[in-house]
């Protein structure tokens, strides 16, 4: 498989092993179960014996109850310093996660690592604030054994909120609906040949508490195999299944709907299926593999096809395709040629129409168009720049090219994921192979009055003011996709299992 190809598949990474923003702390990095709902962090606060002996203020030595005596020669013990990405752990050190910036923190680690995921519409509502949480996703897998790979179709349910101290009562801020439950996985597994290079459920039209499509409608999801076959499944059923288990189906199909044979031998990563447009019925879905080529497939009521021409621009790998969320006939792609580029399906030549040589001084490997603000197009390159383009810049791929309206070089490593907020037009997540998933707020500007003062400055100053979350513990994350349904909550994938949670900067 081609460069985000997994570490050595099926097996679990030792060493950090769980979530930042965090205090480095010691310990001995403990296997994790596979294949179920972790609580990773449930002992964080049990054991305080390396932090110091805990004595109760209102006890005196004798253990009677008393006045608590005040050592005035004893000096309070430094805040620890804050970890920064990057920073070189020493041994037997792992990264900790700062619990109190997390109202919602779950990981999962499935039998075999799924790298591409999709989050699928469920029956739940929208604008869901309350715990548990649940939620409904659609995996590939990419499994050490090529015969036990699949599609799985799950569902999440009761994930709790974040409790900092496991003996924390209900108090006045606690949520009349939080459980103590365990977390619950159900699933559907359908057979997939070969691994799962990129998966992508159709989007459904709003309102989201609509819910999704009930048998015998379908609910289309495409993926592209690292065999060169595009796929499309009818997951209608099963997701059905598992939302409504008393009026399901006993029926659950094992093969695909439809594959799409014209890429050949060539697998790709690029995939994406068009928005919904008006009343229209049909669907389209676009394809990108490593050689270049693009094809449009087209699914009516009564059939499914592939045009024979496909778009022919690139010079290289096309690594992602995004469709305008404004205008049905208008997408967008990039390259391991460095270029962006805007097509028409329209353009009978089957050439782009405008894009932007160059645009990153790397690959680019992935894009996301901006729902709300349709001329913003959002990158992330190879040598680990985020950049966040003006669409109405952009000429002749020959033109000079146009300056990116933001460019971040936090990450040190390729960008694997990006991808605007559904709703809030300035903010977007990414996700690289420097294990950190980053949230960033790009309305917030930098105000000298507030830069870092104190022993901590030059660690701190080139922190840049977007950055409002950084998240860690995973290990070479792969996706990361905002839940349309659950207002800031985040759920992303990596080599060593899944993560969903809530930072405090998006948990109003």
């Amino acid at each position: 498989m081609g460069k985000r190809a997994s570490s050595p598949v099926g097996e679990r990474p030792a060493a950090k092993s769980a979530v930042a923003p965090a205090q480095t702390e010691r310990a001995a990095a403990e296997q994790d179960g596979m294949g179920e709902f972790e609580d990773q962090w449930e002992d964080e606060f049990e054991d305080d014996e390396e932090a110091g002996e805990v004595v109760d203020a209102a006890e005196n030595e004798d253990g009677e109850d008393g006045e608590m005596e005040v050592d005035e020669q004893e000096q309070r013990p430094a805040s620890p310093k804050p970890y920064l990405p990057g920073t070189k752990l020493e041994e037997g050190e792992f990264l900790a996660p700062d619990l109190s910036t997390y109202p919602l923190l779950h990981s999962f680690v499935p039998t075999w690592p799924s790298l591409s995921f999709d989050i699928l519409r469920d029956n739940d509502g929208e604008e869901r604030r309350g715990y548990p949480v649940s939620c409904a996703l659609v995996a590939g897998t990419q499994a050490g054994d090529p015969t036990a790979n699949e599609v799985t179709v799950m569902r999440w349910e009761g994930l709790g909120k974040t409790r900092r101290d496991p003996e924390e009562s209900d108090g006045e801020d606690s949520d009349d609906d939080d459980t103590e439950d365990d977390p619950v996985l159900t699933f559907r597994a359908i057979p997939h040949k070969g691994g799962v290079n990129r998966i992508r459920a159709r989007p459904l039209g709003n309102p989201l508490s609509q819910g999704p499509p009930l048998p015998p409608d379908p609910y289309h999801v495409a993926t592209f195999s690292e065999t060169g076959k595009v796929h499309i499944f009818d997951i209608a059923p099963h997701l059905n299944s598992l939302l409504s288990p008393a009026t399901a189906s006993a029926s659950l199909s094992k093969t695909p709907l439809h594959t799409v044979d014209n890429h050949g031998r060539a697998e790709g990563f690029a995939l994406d299926w068009s928005k919904p447009s008006g009343s229209s019925t049909s669907h389209r879905l676009l394809s990108g593999d490593i050689y270049s080529k693009i094809y449009l497939t087209t699914l009516s009521p009564s059939s499914i096809t592939t045009s024979p021409k496909p778009f022919s621009s690139h010079t290289d790998s096309v690594e992602d395709i995004q469709w305008s969320p404004q205008e049905a006939t208008v997408f967008a792609s990039c390259s391991a040629d460095r270029s962006i580029r805007v097509w028409d399906i329209r353009m009978k030549e089957r050439k782009s129409a405008i894009g932007v040589a160059g645009a990153h001084s790397s690959d680019v490997n992935v894009i996301s168009w901006n729902l709300s603000t349709q001329y913003l197009l959002a990158s992330g390159g190879d040598e680990g720049g985020i950049k966040v383009w003006d669409l109405r810049n952009f000429k002749g791929t020959s033109a000079p090219a146009p300056t990116p309206v933001v460019h971040f070089s936090w990450h040190t490593a390729p960008i694997t994921s990006i991808e605007w907020h559904p709703t809030d037009e300035s903010c977007l997540a990414a996700a690289g192979a420097d294990d950190q998933v980053t949230l960033w707020d790009l309305s917030v500007e930098e105000d000298e009055d507030e830069r870092p003062t104190g022993p901590d400055a030059d660690r701190l100053r080139d922190v840049p003011a977007q950055l409002l979350f950084c998240h860690q513990g995973q290990s070479d994350v792969k996706e990361v996709h905002w839940h349309p349904q659950i207002p800031g909550t985040v759920v992303s994938t990596a080599a060593d299992g899944f993560n969903i949670f809530k930072s405090l900067p998006f948990s109003s």
